[in-house]
C-alpha cells in the first residue's frame, strides 16, 4: 500500500461535497483550521450547495457537480489531500467515474468516514492508504490542538502512525492478530460486497460502525458475511460505535455481535471508538495493523 506524500506549509487541501449537504459554517470552521495549520483551503465549487433528489435524498449538487468538485481536486497537482466535508448519501455514485490508476500514480490523502466509506474503498482498490476520521463537523467544534485533529495532522505532515488503547470490554475476545485493516460504515460497505470495491475480505482486521440501523438490520447484514464465508475467515474484528439504535441491556447491539462471532477463534474489541460520536478514533485504512486484546483492553497500532 502507498502512502500519500506528507503535506508542508502552503500545500492546498481541497474541501468537497461528495454525499450530503453540509452546513456552511462547518466548511468556514475547516477552512479556519486549514490556514492555521499554514495549509491553503480550496473549496469546491458546489461544496455548500443543497439539493435534493427523489424528493427526500439531500446532495450538496447534482451528480455532475459533486463529480466535477471531487476529480478538479483529484486531478489538481496542487492539491494534496481531500478533506470530504460530511457523510449523508452519494459517495457510491462517484466509483464509477473514478480512474483507479490515476489514484495510484498521483496519491494523495482522504480524509472522511460514514458515507465516505465508499471512497475509502476506491482508495484501497488503487492500493493507496486513507483516513477514516472525522471530517469539517470536528474540525468547526473542536480547535486544532484536539486529539483527534492532532492525530489527523502528524499522519499527513509527519507520518506519525498512532497508537491506541481501549479499556477492556466484557463482550472482548482475547487474542492477537497482525494484517491489513479495512473497514467504516458496515451498511456502506456490504452495499460494495461483490463489486471492484469490496473492503470485506477473508484475512483482514475489520472495523465495524453504523448509525441508525437497528439491531436486526445489522443482524442481517452478518448474517450475509457470515454466508459469504468472509465472517468466519477474518484476523480480527473491531466493534465500534452504533449510534441510534432501539436496544435494551438484554438485547443490545453487542450482544447480538458478540454471538455473531462466538464460534470463531480471533481477537475482537467492543466499544472502540469510532463512528457517529465526537471522539471519533483516526484509522489509517489499507495499513498494516496490530491487534492485540488481553484482561487490560485491545491495543491497535499500524506499521
Amino acid at each position: 500500500m502507498l502512502i500519500p506524500p506528507l503535506l508542508k506549509p502552503g500545500d492546498k487541501i481541497a474541501i468537497v461535497s461528495p454525499s450530503g449537504t453540509v452546513l456552511s459554517e462547518r466548511v468556514d470552521g475547516a477552512v479556519n483550521a486549514f490556514k492555521q495549520w499554514g495549509f491553503v483551503p480550496v473549496e469546491g465549487e458546489h461544496c455548500r450547495q443543497q439539493y435534493t433528489t427523489y424528493s427526500v435524498v439531500s446532495h450538496s449538487a447534482p451528480l455532475e457537480s459533486r463529480l466535477a468538485d471531487f476529480l478538479k481536486a483529484l486531478h489538481d497537482p496542487e492539491v494534496r489531500a481531500i478533506l470530504c466535508s460530511r457523510g449523508g448519501y452519494g459517495a457510491v455514485q462517484l466509483l464509477e467515474h473514478l480512474d483507479i490508476d490515476y489514484i495510484a500514480a498521483h496519491p494523495k490523502w482522504i480524509v472522511g468516514f460514514s458515507d465516505i466509506s465508499a471512497l475509502h474503498a476506491a482508495w484501497h482498490r488503487a492500493g493507496v492508504v486513507s483516513i477514516h476520521s472525522p471530517m469539517a463537523k470536528h474540525l468547526t467544534l473542536f480547535d486544532t490542538d484536539d486529539e483527534i485533529n492532532q492525530i489527523n495532522y502528524k499522519i499527513m505532515t509527519r507520518g506519525e502512525f498512532p497508537s491506541y488503547h481501549v479499556p477492556a470490554h466484557h463482550h472482548n475476545r482475547m487474542g492477537c492478530a497482525t494484517a491489513t485493516i479495512t473497514g467504516g460504515n458496515l451498511a456502506v460497505l456490504m452495499s460494495l460486497l461483490a463489486s471492484p470495491f469490496n473492503l470485506l475480505k477473508p484475512g483482514n482486521i475489520l472495523f465495524i460502525e453504523d448509525v441508525s440501523e437497528q439491531i436486526y438490520q445489522v443482524q442481517r447484514l452478518l448474517y450475509h458475511l457470515r454466508l459469504a464465508g468472509i465472517l468466519p475467515r477474518l484476523s480480527g474484528l473491531i466493534v465500534g460505535q452504533f449510534t441510534k439504535h432501539r436496544g435494551d441491556e438484554t438485547n443490545s447491539m453487542y450482544d447480538m455481535i458478540s454471538d455473531m462471532v462466538a464460534d470463531y477463534d480471533y481477537p475482537v474489541a467492543f466499544n472502540f471508538p469510532i463512528g457517529h460520536v465526537p471522539r471519533n478514533l483516526p484509522i489509517i485504512e489499507g495499513a498494516t495493523a496490530n491487534l492485540e486484546v488481553d484482561g487490560d483492553g485491545a491495543r491497535l497500532t499500524f506499521s
